[in-house]
């Protein structure tokens, strides 16, 4: 089993519950930050030491106060732990539910397990840590669905489009806009064209609900 862990959450009650956790799995040297920026400099300081952690589980989202902090969020803070502690296993435990932003943890972020915060969350990271422990990828089964369910490829052009359509912008500013800035294609028929391939793609009945859907699953 793990022998140091680092615990990057802001949220004491979520300690406690994550302290128990790590007990019973007989974790016995753990440390528990709650701002980015520190938990950072603990990876840095335990590796140049020769004694690095071999977990790693961090929250997603820190609440902002005075204290101010360069790293803002959990996936920067994965960034930036990779870059000195490549192999360093890494657990995501957070509230995100959009499937887009967890399906990035894996692919962009190259997280080894995923848990949801929920009433049964204790057992769900008990379990998780020890498959990451056995060499194994944890993705939630309900995750893994919703990526499937949502396996469209968005396009930076399919983006743009979105969230200038989600400002309230109409077709023909947002055709000006495309050829003032060279994005093609630029013609009224092909930006409508594309809205109506997502749709179909999403199943949304016109645009309006196709961007609450693409805000639902992260796109925007």
């Amino acid at each position: 089993m793990f022998k140091k862990a680092l615990i990057a959450e802001d949220h004491e009650v979520r300690n406690s519950g994550i302290i128990n956790t790590l007990a019973e799995l007989n974790i016995k040297n753990s440390d528990f930050v709650s701002y980015c920026d520190d938990a950072l400099k603990l990876i840095q300081t335990a590796f140049a030491e020769n004694n690095p952690y071999d977990l790693f589980i961090t929250d997603l989202s820190f609440d902002k106060d005075h204290i101010h902090q360069k790293i803002k969020s959990g996936q920067e803070l994965i960034h930036e732990a990779r870059k000195i502690q490549p192999n360093l296993k890494v657990i995501a435990f957070s509230i995100e539910k959009k499937p887009k932003i967890i399906d990035d943890l894996y692919k962009i972020y190259q997280i080894n397990g995923f848990v949801a915060k929920a009433r049964n969350d204790g057992k769900d990271l008990k379990n998780t840590i020890k498959k990451v422990f056995n060499g194994e990828t944890v993705i939630p089964q309900e995750i893994l669905n919703s990526i499937r369910n949502t396996s469209l490829e968005f396009k930076d052009y399919d983006i743009t489009l979105l969230e200038l359509l989600s400002k309230g912008w109409k077709q023909s500013e947002i055709e000006e806009h495309f050829k003032k800035n060279n994005i093609t294609p630029d013609s009224r028929s092909a930006i409508e064209k594309k809205l109506n391939d997502l749709r179909d793609s999403l199943g949304a009945k016109n645009n309006i609900e196709l961007i609450v859907m693409c805000k639902d699953i992260g796109i925007l």
